[in-house]
């Protein structure tokens, strides 16, 4: 069998904060697959269509940039946003204008960036 993507790992201070933020941003109930307890927390599932997210407790806070971060597509920018910072995240401030989308860097709860982007003439960006 080839090997295949099945999710991500978010390490955090407070993983049912942050996967209650992400799971309402994006729609995604917990899954539990972990057996979450209080150093855990899951969002999808190894099964399920798109990768999963989980969330793992460590000791510290965010000190520095993270050389990874997730896009969230959204169809209309300005409501990502807020819908973004009425979860607890903020907007970093930077705004990209690229000749395919619009890019907003954002922060989750915890400071981990990520990016929401609104793309010209797909789907999304039309619906």
């Amino acid at each position: 069998m080839p090997n295949q993507w099945s999710g991500v790992t978010i390490d955090c201070v407070d993983p049912v904060r942050m996967s209650t933020f992400w799971g309402q941003l994006l729609g995604i109930e917990p899954s539990y697959e972990h057996g979450d307890g209080p150093g855990w927390a899951t969002l999808g599932s190894r099964d399920g269509p798109t990768p999963r997210l989980t969330f793992q407790r460590v000791p510290e806070a965010k000190a520095t940039k993270v050389r990874i971060h997730l896009d969230v597509e959204v169809a209309d920018i300005d409501e990502g946003r807020r819908h973004v910072e009425n979860l607890g995240g903020s907007w970093s401030g930077t705004r990209h204008d690229y000749d395919e989308g619009i890019v907003l860097v954002m922060f989750d709860p915890e400071g981990h960036e990520f990016c929401l982007v609104q793309y010209f003439g797909t789907p999304s960006a039309t619906s």
